[in-house]
């Protein structure tokens, strides 16, 4: 299994409730894959560096994984159709760096 870090950007617009809905179905699909959740963070709302669909803010939420190439693959195009999220990235990384990160001190 590959290690990957993932950031996913939610509208703003999301009431907690359905949010947190959205996070909990990411980390399903994950799951429901045989990919592992190492850590996560919720980074909250932040300033975006430029508008996105006429928004300023959005929702940040960040996640540590172990899963295979193919089951990126999947959850991408999945993700593509989620009319709440924003943007998202998975980035291969060798190590996972500990948490929190140094966005997250920023924040506190």
């Amino acid at each position: 299994m590959n290690k990957f870090e993932v950031v996913l950007i939610f509208n703003p617009e999301l009431s907690t409730t359905n949010l947190k809905s959205e996070i909990e179905n990411f980390k399903t699909k994950l799951l429901s894959q045989s990919a592992n959740i190492i850590n996560e963070e919720n980074w909250g709302l932040r300033d975006l560096s430029y508008n996105i669909n006429k928004f300023k803010k959005a929702f940040y939420n960040f996640f540590q994984i172990e899963a295979s190439g193919k089951i990126i693959k999947d959850i991408n195009k999945e993700l593509n159709q989620s009319e709440n999220l924003l943007r998202h990235i998975f980035i291969k990384v060798n190590e996972h760096q500990e948490l929190p990160t140094k966005l997250n001190y920023e924040k506190k």
